[in-house]
């Protein structure tokens, strides 16, 4: 499996911002481009989909959008499909981020539905999962992440030609946005489970890339990669900044 290094630049960058930073990424992707084994994607805002896709045209990156409502269309007031969303460039979604569940409260039946919509349509899926500090200081982590999985893929008939177009980032609530890494052992600890509870939900998913996700930068990803069972990062802040994701791209 392709190592994933994805960036989630959340509310942030005007179009203006993202072409920039489009132009400044592929002019250090044409010095040395995406490491051999490892795949590249962007999650911007919906509104620069559309000057990321022209600009990142002849790369090898992977748009993908942040957030979507899972019908075909209709009466729902700000809200986008993904065949909206599709024609501006995106190929995968994500689904389940902490600030959707916990912020925006979206529970498990909303990610859910939004997961097999996207898995009906084609898209690629990255679910994303994690427990906040409480949760892990109770020590429910197993049981957090077993309810975050199985709810969200339950009645999903996956392929082994599906497996390309799925993923799992997990990301401890407490280590978003704050500064706090978890340590080696929490990150080995956490996939693991993930790794568990996916080969226990399905046998044959055993084999879908685990990201990591927590205030990822240059100065800890290598280390971070190295740690058994990550397959990958989803990186916030740190992707803002077209140095700062290719350093962290190239680690």
């Amino acid at each position: 499996m392709n190592t994933i290094i994805a960036a989630n630049w959340k509310m942030n960058k005007t179009t203006a911002e993202a072409k920039a930073f489009a132009e400044t990424f592929t002019g250090l992707l044409a010095k040395k481009g995406v490491p051999g084994g490892r795949s590249c994607m962007i999650f911007p805002s919906a509104l620069s989909l559309d000057v990321l896709n022209s600009a990142l045209a002849a790369s090898p990156v992977v748009l993908g959008a942040q957030n979507f409502y899972p019908a075909e269309s209709g009466a729902f007031t700000g809200e986008l499909s993904l065949a909206q969303l599709s024609d501006v460039g995106a190929k995968w979604v994500l689904i389940g981020h902490s600030e959707r569940r916990h912020i925006l409260n979206e529970d498990f039946d909303c990610v859910a539905r939004k997961t097999a919509f996207a898995f009906e349509k084609g898209l690629g899926i990255m679910l994303c999962v994690g427990e906040t500090l409480a949760e892990r200081e109770a020590g429910s982590l197993r049981t957090v992440l077993t309810g975050q999985i199985e709810t969200a893929l339950r009645g999903l008939s996956v392929g082994a030609s599906d497996h390309a177009r799925l993923a799992v980032a997990y990301e401890p609530v407490w280590a978003i946005g704050t500064g706090k890494v978890a340590t080696e052992k929490e990150i080995a600890e956490a996939h693991g489970m993930v790794k568990e509870i996916l080969a226990s939900f399905s046998p044959s998913l055993d084999d879908l890339p685990v990201l990591y996700g927590g205030s990822v930068k240059p100065a800890n990803a290598t280390g971070i990669l190295a740690i058994p069972n990550v397959n990958g990062l989803l990186i916030g802040g740190a992707s803002l900044a077209a140095d700062s994701f290719y350093q962290i791209l190239q680690a």
